[in-house]
């Protein structure tokens, strides 16, 4: 997930163009390599104007956002909705991210498809459905209702701010009956949800460094997941509720003081991460990828065996402006890239019943990049 740490809009601020969020069909066969011929991909591409030569696990896409910034779009447990953040001046007017809900089936660009879940107030960031349709989401909301001002860089880094003010909350679909759900001193945000309903899991700051932590639903129960100097954050369970996955830095030496400095001003530079998995209790830690720039927003394949990332690896030579979605297994081999559009592709999530992906992309089917930020479904 973004937060005020990785959020996809301060990407396209620094250069990177506008992403969109893609729901696309993704078959298990199609993942492993399996089923289709090239032939049978060429002819489904030629009907896909969304879909890029070599993206060969991608089918059948439609936009359902039509402007602005829209990202992180989750999937509800039955898989008929979506909630997403949005700065799209037809639903929002309030300039900083909000959060709403659809119906991918039948969201067409109308306001009227789009319901406002969060308060229209602060910042927001970074929402996912409970399994009894109410949404946790972070906000700044109850330390300003003004929207937050955003620092891009600090002496020459490019860094995201964290903000202090974020404090976790949960509210109906409908935006009633909000409360608040996990509170402290610090940043508190990134929340996800198991898929057996049991846990919560984000980022804070409470013990003086982003770690990850674990809040029980049933009893408020938290416990510290990793300790190890670094940003972790942005975690997701695995479909058996088993594992995690994350993305963390990894800072040492000089860059590790550096680190420090800017945490301590509220800031963090994500430019060196990696993709670590682990049980659930924090053990049994294994780094998944060991590759250069960003590797980040990670999200388990459904057989568990697997992630799918997004990564500007390949792209540093050329400045590093081209993210794309990557999938490897868990130990760190057969690492193959899933998308091709030669501009930006993250976030990804499957539905629940492994039908569906969301990711983000800034592409159109005219081939040139758009700097609105759209979301799509196949």
């Amino acid at each position: 997930m973004t937060s005020a740490g990785f959020r996809f809009t301060q990407f396209l601020t620094n250069g990177v163009a506008a992403a969109i969020i893609l729901a696309i069909a993704f078959s298990f066969a199609a993942c492993g390599g399996e089923s289709r011929t090239e032939t049978d991909a060429d002819a489904v591409a030629a009907q896909d104007s969304l879909r890029f030569e070599g993206e060969t696990h991608l089918r059948n896409v439609r936009q359902l956002t039509f402007g602005g910034n829209n990202a992180e779009a989750y999937w509800s447990f039955d898989d008929e909705r979506l909630v997403f953040q949005s700065d799209w001046s037809a639903i929002n007017d309030q300039g900083c991210d909000q959060i709403f809900v659809m119906d991918p089936a039948t969201a067409d660009g109308d306001a009227n498809d789009y319901t406002l879940v969060s308060t229209g107030e602060g910042r927001t960031t970074c929402s996912y459905f409970l399994p009894d349709g109410r949404i946790v989401y972070a906000s700044t909301h109850e330390g300003s209702r003004e929207c937050p001002e955003t620092v891009m860089f600090e002496q020459g880094r490019y860094v995201w701010p964290i903000y202090d003010t974020y404090d976790i909350y949960v509210s109906n679909a409908d935006g009633s009956e909000t409360e608040v759900l996990i509170d402290g001193e610090g940043y508190d945000a990134e929340a996800t949800v198991s898929p057996d309903g049991r846990y919560v899991i984000f980022t804070s700051t409470r013990s003086g460094d982003l770690e990850l932590w674990r809040y029980e639903l049933a009893t408020g129960e938290l416990l510290q997941l990793t300790d190890e100097l670094g940003y972790d954050g942005g975690a997701f369970f695995s479909r058996d509720s088993q594992k995690i996955v994350w993305r963390a830095s990894r800072p040492e030496g000089d860059d590790a003081e550096v680190y420090r400095n800017l945490l301590e001003d509220g800031l963090v530079e994500p430019s060196a991460l990696d993709i670590f998995v682990a049980d659930i209790d924090g053990s049994n830690v294994q780094r998944v990828t060991e590759l250069p720039g960003a590797n980040w927003a990670p999200f388990f394949h459904p057989d568990g065996e697997r992630v799918l990332f997004t990564s500007n690896h390949h792209s540093l030579e050329a400045g590093g402006r081209e993210f794309d979605i990557f999938m490897v297994d868990l130990n760190g081999e057969n690492l193959e890239r899933i998308t091709h559009s030669g501009t930006f592709d993250a976030f990804p999530m499957f539905s629940f019943d492994g039908s569906k992906l969301a990711f983000a992309s800034n592409r159109v089917a005219a081939g040139e990049p758009t700097e609105d930020t759209n979301i799509f479904v196949a």
